[in-house]
Order: structure tokens, then sequence, then C-alpha cells
């Protein structure tokens, strides 16, 4: 099963006869206001391909890394959600949104300008190893057959059980309040809204996730990921080519 990437786009030919026998990986980078879903749909239409799909979800407002599988590789969709992921996250400290990240209107705002610097790297540690998580409202996560974002656009809440995963590390990066930079590696399940909405909480200033790119799943990195451009470019050069 062979991987398209940066370092492999120009034997698209040779992936594309590959994928069409055994199944084929692609490494996209996603870019904002994009849904996942709209990624996979435009590299049907591009490929000209019936079984495709991506192996784990990025919000719209999102970037980074998606693992695509199309044909047989489809089947090994479910290992590689299940590989650790990687994710660099701005959380905006010193106010709320209802869904936890830039797309709500800011609420409960207060100053931070004076928060210490050991503050949040004494809060940082403690989302570390396995913790509980309540899922967003404002999520697809399914409760009574009904997707909790569809209750929450109806100003609906309803009782979230709360659920376990890991984070192997998280890292401060920058801090130039009221933003600071961290980067995450993570169990599969793991909302980065919720860590950010968590963070702020825990300094007691509130807190949402002002932007976020997922940089790595398990060994596939984004810096070795494609645009859609590229691979549009490199399937009309194959069709020019054949």
């Amino acid at each position: 099963m062979k991987i398209l990437n940066k370092n492999t786009i120009t034997e698209f030919s040779s992936w594309r006869e590959s994928a069409d026998v055994d199944g084929g990986v692609m490494l996209i980078d996603k870019q904002t206001d994009w849904t996942s879903s709209d990624v996979v749909v435009k590299l049907r239409n591009t490929l000209r391909v019936k079984k495709i799909g991506h192996a784990g979800t990025l919000d719209p407002l999102a970037t980074g890394l998606l693992v695509l599988c199309v044909g047989k590789a489809t089947k090994s969709i479910n290992t590689f959600q299940d590989q650790p992921k990687e994710y660099v996250a701005t959380i905006r400290l010193g106010a709320t949104t209802k869904t936890d990240d830039a797309e709500g209107e800011e609420e409960h705002v207060v100053d931070v300008s004076t928060l210490p610097l050991d503050a949040i790297t004494n809060a940082l540690p403690q989302y570390t190893g396995e913790i509980q998580q309540i899922p967003p409202m404002y999520s697809a996560l399914k409760v009574g057959g009904k997707k909790l974002y569809e209750l929450a656009r109806k100003d609906k809440e309803i009782e979230r059980a709360p659920r376990t995963v890991t984070i192997y590390s998280i890292e401060l990066m920058s801090v130039a309040l009221p933003y600071c930079t961290v980067r995450v590696t993570c169990s599969k399940g793991t909302y980065i809204r919720t860590l950010a909405r968590d963070i702020g909480n825990t300094l007691g200033v509130g807190g949402y996730l002002k932007e976020l790119r997922r940089t790595k799943i398990g060994d596939f990195s984004a810096e070795d990921a494609l645009t859609i451009s590229d691979v549009k470019q490199a399937v009309e050069q194959h069709i020019s080519t054949n």
C-alpha cells in the first residue's frame, strides 16, 4: 500500500495504478473553513474513485493533517484512527464561547494581562496522563440518536457522560497574553476544544480554542502533506501523459 505525499507526488501515476489494485493512502493538509467531508468529496471527484474516506475528523476552523484512504485501504481507516495524534493549539485565555472555539461569540471576558507565567506552566501538567473530558455540546457526538450540535443550535443542553482520554504530553510553546500556544500529543477521541476550556477554567479566567493545527497522526506528519491543488495538478499531468 503506497503513500502519496510531498516526497512521492512525482510518482503519482505509479501510486494511482497501485491504489486501483491494492488501495492507497494520501496525506492531505486541510485548509481552514473546509470540513473533512469537503476534502473527501473534492478528492473523490478529482481522482474519480468510489471508495475514499478519512481517518479522523478535523473541525472546519482547524488546519493540518488528514489521512485519506482510497480503495482497499479504507479497511485500514480504524488502524490510522487509533494512532496518537499531535496538535498545535492556540488558546485564548480570559474569555469563553458557547462552542469552546473561535466560531462562537466571546463571553465572560476578563483581563489576563497580569496572569503569571508560572500559573500557566503549573496548570498544564494536571492534564497529562489519563483524564476525564466532558464532550462539548457543539460536537458530532450522538446522544439518543441526535447529534449534540443539533441540540446546541436549538439552545438545548443535555448531560454528557465524561470520557476517558489520554494526553501523552503537553508542552507550552509560547505565551503572548491573552494567548498561549501548546503542543499536545493525545489519544483518539480527545477534544482539544475541551482541553482549552478546562485549562482556562483551572486558571480561573476561562478559555477557548482560538486556532488548531494537527501536525501528526502516528508516524505521518503534516510537513509531508499535500494540498488539494497539488493533487489536482498531479492528476491533470497524469491525464495529459496517458
